[in-house]
C-alpha cells in the first residue's frame, strides 16, 4: 500500500500529481445498458465529490473559481462494444492536479481506505465501478507521475546538456482551443505553449515571463504531424471539435534557455493538459519520444 510519504519521501510533497486508475464494473448487469459516448463530465463530478468528502470549502471555491481550475480528468477508457460497457472489461480513468492542495487530497484519497484506494466502489454516470489500482509513481504507468514545480523546472532549466532543438507532443483527447471568440482545433505552436504558460503562471511559484509566447509563434514551426478530428458531445446537444494525434515542433531560431522553457513546458502537458476543457477531458497531453503513444489502460 501506497502512502503519501512515499512519493515525497526526501523530498517536498507533490504539487503535481497524474493519478491513474484501474477500474473494473461493479455491477455485471452494466453491459446491456448504452453508456455515455463522453465520460468527462462524469469525471469531472467524481473529482469534486471526492474533493467535498475531504475538504468542502475547496471543492466548493473549485467549482465556483473564475479562470484555469487546478485539474483535469480523462474520459473513460476502455472496451465499450456497442456502446455499452464489458461486464469484465478494464477501464482507466485519469485525474490531475496543478496545486498541492488538491494533490494532496487526491492522495489521501487514493490510500489507506480512502474514496479512490483499490477495493472501494466509485460512481460514474450513476454506474458502480471497482477500483483495482490507483497508480501515481513514475515508472509504473507512463502517464502516471508526482513532483513539484521546482523539479519539473530544475530538470530542464538548470545547468546540463542543451536540450534538443525538437518537442514531440501526443494529444491522446481532443484539443481545441480558444481563440478569436472562436474554437481553433489545430495545435499551432502559440496556441499550444500559450495554453500550458497561462497554466502554469496560475499556479506555479515562480512565473515564466509572457515573451513565451513571442518565441513559440515566431520561432517554433510544426515539424513532422500525424493528426485526425474527432467530435465530443457537449451539453444541450452541441458538440466540440478537436484534434487529436502526434506532433512535433522544431526549433527555427535555438535559443538554449528559450528551448529550456519550452521543454518544462512539455513535460507540465502531462498534469495540465491543453487548451480548452480539460476538466472535462479534453486536451489530455504528454511529452513523448515515441510514434505510437496511445493512453494505455495497463496500470500496476
Amino acid at each position: 500500500m501506497h502512502d503519501v510519504s512515499s512519493v515525497s519521501e526526501g523530498k517536498q510533497p507533490p504539487d503535481l500529481l497524474s493519478l491513474v486508475l484501474a477500474l473494473r464494473p461493479a455491477d455485471q448487469a452494466e453491459g446491456s445498458e448504452p453508456t455515455p459516448t463522453w465520460w468527462g463530465r462524469a469525471a469531472h463530478a467524481l473529482l469534486l465529490r471526492v474533493l467535498r468528502e475531504a475538504d468542502a470549502n475547496l471543492a466548493v471555491a473549485l467549482h465556483d473559481e473564475e479562470g484555469p481550475r487546478p485539474f483535469t480528468v480523462s474520459s473513460l477508457l476502455g472496451p465499450m462494444p456497442e456502446g455499452r460497457l464489458a461486464p469484465d472489461g478494464s477501464y482507466t480513468l485519469r485525474l490531475t492536479a496543478l496545486c498541492r492542495e488538491v494533490a494532496e487530497r487526491l492522495l489521501q484519497a487514493a490510500q489507506d481506505g480512502g474514496a479512490l484506494a483499490p477495493g472501494r466502489i466509485v460512481e460514474l454516470d450513476y454506474r458502480p465501478f471497482r477500483v483495482t489500482a490507483a497508480t501515481w509513481q513514475d515508472g509504473q504507468h507512463r502517464w502516471a507521475g508526482a513532483t513539484t514545480y521546482a523539479e519539473l523546472a530544475a530538470a530542464r532549466l538548470a545547468s546540463g546538456p542543451p536540450v534538443s532543438r525538437q518537442i514531440v507532443l501526443q494529444f491522446t483527447s481532443p484539443t481545441t482551443f480558444k481563440s478569436q471568440e472562436r474554437h481553433m482545433p489545430i495545435p499551432l505552436p502559440e496556441l499550444v505553449f500559450g495554453s500550458l504558460w497561462e497554466r502554469w503562471n496560475a499556479f506555479a511559484p515562480i512565473a515564466f515571463p509572457p515573451e513565451v509566447r513571442r518565441y513559440a509563434a515566431e520561432c517554433l514551426a510544426v515539424g513532422r504531424f500525424h493528426l485526425s478530428s474527432r467530435a465530443v458531445p457537449m451539453k444541450e446537444g452541441g458538440m466540440r471539435v478537436g484534434g487529436v494525434g502526434q506532433i512535433t515542433y522544431v526549433s527555427l531560431n535555438y535559443d538554449r534557455y528559450w528551448m529550456s522553457v519550452m521543454h518544462t513546458l512539455a513535460a507540465y502537458a502531462l498534469y495540465a493538459g491543453v487548451g480548452a476543457g480539460t476538466t472535462m477531458g479534453l486536451g489530455q497531453c504528454r511529452r513523448s519520444e515515441e510514434h505510437t503513444s496511445e493512453l494505455q489502460s495497463r496500470s500496476t
